[in-house]
């Protein structure tokens, strides 16, 4: 075993062993309505009293940490679908509004001179679903223009369908679903316009048929790995990737009429995904970075595991996943994400920024983490009503 391989290792089995609400709360059914808002606003709280974005630098260090990056826009995203229910709405609801009248309400263009990305990136379009769940809640024109002139663009200027990882124009990356398909489901139902739809699903089965491995029920995170393997010889399959689809799924699902002739095949797939992501859950409720090989990456993953958490809870409320069934696990996901908060709120285990599963540590913390972890937990918040 590599020794920064077994330092990590023994690192887990320390905050496992120690930690005693990780093996108590794996057992307890979902926290009352009350403990989920004080924990939720903790988390919240923390993140809004460390939030931080770069104004200056290249292209690529905004396209990641600018105000209206992929990963400061999944924390809005979050933010506001919490603030719908906290208590404490009124409050969040006032910094987002700030937050996208300092940004004009843009999407943002960081590769607009470079031909093989342009406009089509679909990381710069995560924050446009942020901007019209705003729109859907204080109706104001100019939280949606950008947005609507992006994507129609888009389709007025259809991007190539090469999906090899070194082009952007195509959705080439499993994040990119989502990235960006909720938001022209988003618009359709908003402007009841459904080529919209008609666009998002062509793209999506590109990808779709691109990417998913069927035999293990997986997507590939880009082509490099169809032929990588894992040191113990299985195929590579990022934790935090899947989840990025299965949290895509839901938000396609959110917004897709239930008698829409497209409904079936996405929650075929979410159905079909989720199955295979709860066989792979550890013991302690986590998601390990890499799916198939979780000895290598033994750390508790917190990203992964919140946006896995989010499609679970989503999918039982949707009646989409059988309670019984899936219930179980959605518990041990919530109380392991709940073991990873400090006491001051800080939500730890979060994988940082990167193409390929990555080693962890209880330090590490990132603005998409927190996201992911207000999108689960406001799911969860609606199962316990």
């Amino acid at each position: 075993m590599k020794i920064n391989t077994f330092v990590c290792f023994i690192i887990t089995y320390l905050f496992i062993s120690l930690n005693s609400d990780c093996e108590a709360q794996s057992i307890t059914e979902i926290p009352d309505k009350q403990t989920l808002q004080t924990t939720l606003d903790k988390v919240a709280d923390w993140q809004v009293n460390h939030f931080t974005y770069s104004k200056v630098g290249s292209a690529g260090y905004l396209h990641d940490f600018g105000i209206d990056a992929w990963t400061n826009a999944t924390l809005y995203l979050g933010l506001a679908e919490w603030a719908a229910m906290s208590d404490d709405g009124k409050k969040y609801y006032t910094w987002l509004t700030q937050i996208g009248d300092e940004n004009d309400w843009q999407i943002p263009s960081n590769f607009k001179d470079m031909p093989k990305y342009k406009l089509y990136h679909a990381d710069e379009l995560c924050i446009g679903q942020f901007y019209l769940n705003m729109y859907s809640v204080f109706k104001k024109k100019e939280m949606m223009e950008a947005t609507i002139n992006r994507v129609n663009w888009i389709m007025s200027n259809p991007p190539n369908s090469i999906l090899t990882n070194g082009s952007k124009q195509a959705w080439t990356w499993c994040d990119a679903l989502f990235m960006a398909p909720p938001v022209y489901a988003l618009l359709a139902q908003l402007t009841g316009n459904n080529d919209y739809l008609l666009f998002m699903d062509k793209q999506f089965k590109l990808t779709y048929n691109y990417l998913y491995d069927k035999e293990n029920k997986l997507f590939f995170r880009d082509d490099r790995f169809f032929d990588q393997r894992e040191n113990n010889g299985k195929k590579v399959f990022w934790g935090r990737g899947n989840g990025w689809v299965a949290a895509g799924l839901v938000n396609i699902l959110k917004t897709l009429p239930t008698d829409s002739k497209l409904r079936p095949f996405y929650e075929n797939l979410f159905s079909e995904l989720v199955g295979s992501l709860v066989a792979l859950q550890s013991d302690n409720g986590f998601w390990h970075a890499s799916l198939l090989d979780p000895k290598e990456y033994p750390s508790p993953e917190t990203s992964a595991t919140a946006l896995i958490a989010y499609a679970l809870a989503y999918g039982i409320n949707a009646d989409l996943l059988n309670r019984s069934d899936y219930l179980p696990s959605l518990e041990k996901a919530w109380s392991a994400l709940s073991s990873a908060i400090s006491e001051d709120g800080k939500l730890g285990w979060v994988q940082p920024i990167g193409a390929d599963p990555k080693q962890v540590t209880e330090d590490m913390t990132a603005v998409y983490g927190v996201g992911a972890f207000l999108l689960a937990g406001t799911e969860i918040y609606k199962l316990a009503q």
